[in-house]
């Protein structure tokens, strides 16, 4: 499927995501309980439900989205990659924002493609499912059930870096580094995102790291199909896509 795709109808996105409050004690009682079945799956049985609360935010059901960066390719030789961030404290407003970007993106006869590292196991589920918490109608791109393979929509770097190898995942700072690409972990990395959105309070830092890690999608995804690399000063974040 991917050698028939244009790179030019690739949305590169990443997201990035804390728990639902800074503390495990700040949940009500019946959340407190169903966080605590949960975590026995993966904490050490002497301790207790609020040691691993820090890990609350990779789960849909006890966490949310505080920003979603997206990117996509507007030129050739060298690329140019435009780039733009939904961030902050309402996620419905984050998640009304971006469905209204994919609408655009997605106008026929244009058929929108979605690109994120890990995404099939991450980005794309975990979006999804904070839509249907928040009562947003699912786009197409994302409404899946159904579709036969060739169908859907959602490439995914790593699943693309496998050649269907499963036995190991691969981070995206890994592969920046084998492939001497920008590492986009230069500030924070994603166990640090809840610090600095709870006690920094600081999401423009959040959006900055987010659209890093869109770029280093974006670079990876160009290295892998053998196709020029972005160039120098060819990414730019924007405020308005420039999509109508």
């Amino acid at each position: 499927m991917t050698d028939e795709i244009h790179p030019e109808d690739i949305l590169f996105i990443d997201i990035e995501t804390v728990p639902q409050v800074p503390e495990m004690n700040q949940l009500d009682n019946e959340m407190q309980q169903l966080w605590d079945k949960k975590s026995k799956h993966f904490r050490d049985p002497d301790k207790g439900a609020e040691s691993v609360y820090e890990r609350a935010g990779i789960y849909a059901e006890f966490g949310k989205i505080i920003c979603i960066s997206a990117g996509y390719l507007s030129s050739k030789n060298p690329w140019n990659l435009r780039l733009k961030s939904f961030f902050g404290n309402d996620e419905t407003e984050i998640l009304t924002n971006f469905n209204a970007l994919l609408a655009k993106f997605a106008k026929p006869p244009k058929e929108a493609m979605l690109c994120a590292h890990n995404g099939k196991e991450f980005d794309y589920p975990y979006i999804a499912r904070r839509m249907i918490i928040n009562r947003i109608p699912l786009p197409h791109v994302l409404d899946i059930s159904g579709k036969k393979p060739w169908e859907v929509k959602l490439l995914d770097t790593m699943d693309m870096w496998k050649f269907g190898d499963y036995k190991s995942y691969t981070s995206l700072n890994l592969l920046t580094r084998v492939m001497g690409i920008h590492s986009p972990k230069d500030d924070i990395d994603g166990s640090m995102v809840a610090d600095v959105y709870y006690k920094e309070k600081d999401l423009p830092r959040i959006a900055r790291y987010c659209e890093k890690d869109v770029t280093a999608v974006a670079q990876v995804y160009l290295r892998i199909k053998n196709l020029e690399p972005l160039g120098d000063g060819m990414i730019e974040s924007v405020t308005d896509f420039g999509i109508h």
